[in-house]
């Protein structure tokens, strides 16, 4: 069954798993299936070789398999480390165990790394030969082509943008990693969400209400409350600071944004655009420097997973 030259792109949230078949060549799948990541009396693990069955069937077999899966973990391994919403999976030999089901060559990278492969490869990222990705939605993720390469590190560890330390005092927010003071807890989602909650909890007056969502802020945003659209330019102002650090280490002609936050339009891309002018050392940085919107949307995982396999086959 492993003779056909079709590859096997999975995508794995902590939501919902996608894999998709696709034939040599191409980019449009020609199987997909979705289904969510957990259910009752079923492992993760069995859900997703159930769905990889499936497909592989449809299209009678596959000669590699691409994993874009939630970090962090080691892609020279194929070792998941510690997904934060697939508890089970603590130190979990995905690309060995996915090899011994479909006798196989199995290829694992972190989700945000992928996607910003695809970005780069066939999405906003294309002609660049050094390009930041950014995906801003309930956490921040990122990923870093330097000269035509993706930034793996020694570890595979590279590239957890949405980690950098951008306030160290003892009560910066809390991130969702259980550490103080990371990009994320400012400019993600979730950021946003307890922030606007915290200055409401305070007394604030707002048109929000208890915990608003997100999706609810940046409507009162647009809608000119004042809290919201403070959330908001909070989150942007981290965000221009921690995007001029990356520009200092990495130099990229191209900045991608990707992900739910990153399609509030003004609300956070004109603070973000202010801090960053601000923020860097030297204007040089910004000279020819494209910010642009990711393009693949929900498609940029298995994409990416889809040219990791392909690449990796070729080799």
């Amino acid at each position: 069954m492993a003779d056909m030259e079709n590859i096997i792109a999975v995508d794995i949230g902590g939501t919902h798993m996608r894999v998709a078949m696709y034939a040599p060549g191409e980019h449009a799948p020609l199987f997909h299936e979705r289904i969510r990541s957990h259910a009752p009396n079923e492992t993760v693990f069995d859900r997703l070789t159930s769905l990889i069955v499936n497909v592989w069937r449809q299209g009678g077999g596959a000669q590699a398999i691409g994993v874009s899966s939630p970090g962090p973990l080691d892609p020279h391994t194929g070792m998941i480390l510690a997904p934060p919403n697939i508890k089970e999976w603590r130190d979990f030999p995905l690309a060995e165990q996915l090899t011994k089901r479909f006798k196989v060559p199995v290829f694992l990278d972190n989700d945000a790394n992928l996607a910003g492969l695809a970005e780069w490869k066939l999405g906003a990222g294309r002609g660049h030969r050094n390009a930041l990705y950014l995906t801003i939605s309930t956490g921040v993720g990122g990923g870093v082509i330097i000269e035509d390469r993706l930034l793996q590190g020694h570890h595979g560890l590279a590239a957890e943008l949405g980690h950098m330390i951008v306030d160290s005092r003892p009560d910066a927010p809390l991130c969702g990693c259980g550490f103080r003071g990371h990009l994320e807890a400012f400019s993600s989602g979730t950021g946003i969400e307890r922030y606007a909650a915290e200055q409401l909890a305070a007394g604030r007056v707002s048109a929000l209400t208890g915990r608003p969502s997100a999706r609810e802020i940046e409507q009162a945003a647009h809608a000119g409350d004042g809290l919201a659209r403070a959330a908001y330019a909070r989150a942007g102002d981290y965000l221009g600071l921690g995007v001029a650090n990356y520009l200092h280490i990495f130099n990229p002609s191209v900045v991608i944004l990707g992900g739910g936050v990153s399609l509030s339009g003004a609300l956070l891309l004109e603070p973000f655009e202010e801090s960053l002018r601000k923020h860097v050392f030297h204007p040089r940085y910004l000279d020819g420097l494209e910010i642009r919107q990711a393009e693949l949307g929900d498609d940029a995982g298995l994409l990416g997973a889809l040219i990791l396999a392909r690449a990796r086959v070729e080799n």
